[in-house]
């Protein structure tokens, strides 16, 4: 089975990057060392703390694995150099609430990138796969948790 391309900015992948040097440099020995003390204390199956820190490793290297696969599957692309007549990922997009008249501006990221409250959203969101090949002045419906949902595309923007 070949995995997926997963498409993530120059950002999302230095994040990824970051987190994964401190899981392998910092968590993993100190998970070590705690499983270390933990045997220390002697009979294992009513060890409280050896229990914590099995899950604890069991937590961080699923982790680690999880990051070293998107990082090797990763397509980086570089936003500040796309140009397009049409929303693509990495555009940032600025929407009108057609019922509220309110604008919100949205990038369109990687997964691992979107936050709402800072404006990134999911390149797989169903609001960023609504807005994808659209262009100025396009409606966009979608369904969102709080039910059909409509914005104008009012401009879109690389940076």
């Amino acid at each position: 089975m070949v995995a997926e391309r997963q498409p993530m900015t120059h950002e999302g992948k230095s994040k990824l990057e970051k987190e994964l040097h401190q899981l392998i440099t910092v968590e993993r020995p100190s998970i070590i060392k705690a499983i270390e003390e933990a045997r220390s204390n002697g009979d294992l199956s009513e060890n409280a703390d050896y229990d914590a820190a099995k899950e604890r490793q069991a937590f961080c290297e699923a982790r680690i694995s999880d990051i070293q696969a998107k990082i090797a599957n990763a397509e980086v692309i570089d936003t500040a150099r796309l140009r397009s007549d049409r929303i693509i990922f990495g555009a940032h997009v600025k929407l009108l609430d057609t019922e509220s008249e309110d604008e919100v501006t949205y990038q369109i990221v990687g997964e691992d990138e979107s936050d709402v409250t800072r404006g990134r959203i999911s390149v797989f969101s169903p609001l960023a796969r609504a807005m994808i090949g659209k262009k100025q002045g396009d409606i966009i419906e979608f369904k969102s948790p709080k039910g059909e949902k409509e914005y104008e595309v009012v401009e879109f923007f690389f940076k």
